[in-house]
């Protein structure tokens, strides 16, 4: 088994930050919106670098949603900034009406998401957005696992044409994958190979997959990990290959059950491979204040869940 070295905590909204400001020197056409959260998207430098590219439209995130489509009718790509939260459930509207139905090369960008958005609560710990996303017709839907993942996967979005919904997050967490990785939207990362249990994570839930892999390991259970960083286009080759090897899958995310990767991968397996499923995720609830350590374990998402769920899945096969 692979072991994954923690290269040292970092956020994920740095990763975009950074992403963002590599492409304001290397691509003319990047222009950046934000609704007056500059600092905890990280944006400040590409602000100060492209002050001419940067658009503070203040605490108006609908409005964002509609300069930033008309902006790449004259040949620009935007990049949004906010919360996740006010990224999809405050400006669905905007997004299905100015963005996905026409189409337009808008990058919605996405900090603060999940539980681990920690003390400021339930009204802002989003955990429905990846389904609001992925059920656009012609939405990508990322959702990254680390700093350097985050700051790949920005950089290649600008090549992609097309709506993309780019979901990262606000504490520091495990950065374990290369910093020179190429990112492709849609492709699984195969992150461990075994043949008891295929483990399909995304987001903050990668790392956690990984520890529980080791943990599982210990215990003679062989765990294949998958990363799945693009949520939609969904890479199903990679997930029916797993599967039909190890017989069974524990899906892992950072959102409710209903309407995210769990799904997903559910619709895969029932049209393709039917095969016995466990939900590590949020089970139809909201959350609630506290720190992202204290809510990850209350709320069940992190390692010894994805342990006790691989344990559950196997005894099913």
């Amino acid at each position: 088994m692979k072991k994954y070295t923690n290269t040292g905590s970092k956020d994920t909204r740095s990763g975009f930050g950074d992403g963002l400001t590599e492409l304001g020197k290397s691509n003319p056409n990047v222009v950046a919106l934000c609704a007056d959260l500059t600092g905890s998207l990280k944006m400040g430098d590409f602000e100060k670098n492209h002050p001419e590219r940067f658009f503070q439209v203040g605490i108006a995130e609908a409005n964002m949603m509609g300069i930033a489509a008309g902006m790449t009718i004259g040949g620009k790509i935007p990049f949004t900034g906010t919360f996740a939260n006010f990224s999809t459930g405050r400006v669905y509207d905007q997004i299905r009406q100015s963005i996905a139905y026409s189409d337009k090369n808008v990058k919605i960008c996405a900090s603060h998401a999940g539980l681990t958005l920690g003390e400021d609560g339930a009204t802002h710990q989003i955990l429905e957005d990846i389904g609001l996303m992925k059920m656009l017709p012609g939405m990508t839907v990322i959702n990254t696992c680390d700093y350097n993942q985050t700051k790949a996967a920005t950089i290649a979005i600008a090549e992609h044409h097309g709506p993309v919904y780019l979901r990262f997050g606000r504490p520091k967490v495990a950065n374990f994958t290369p910093e020179d990785q190429k990112f492709e939207v849609g492709k699984a990362v195969l992150l461990n190979e075994g043949k008891d249990v295929t483990i399909i994570a995304t987001g903050h839930l990668v790392w956690e997959a990984l520890q529980a892999a080791e943990e599982l390991e210990r215990k003679g259970i062989s765990a294949e990990v998958i990363n799945i960083h693009t949520i939609k286009p969904l890479d199903e080759a990679a997930i029916l290959a797993s599967v039909g090897k190890t017989g069974c899958v524990v899906t892992a995310e950072e959102h409710n059950f209903l309407g995210g990767l769990g799904e997903s991968v559910a619709r895969t397996l029932v049209q393709n491979h039917p095969a016995p499923q466990e939900f590590v995720a949020t089970m139809d609830t909201f959350g609630e204040s506290g720190t992202p350590e204290q809510l990850m374990e209350k709320y069940g998402l992190n390692a010894a869940a994805i342990v006790k769920a691989s344990e559950k899945v196997i005894k099913r096969k």
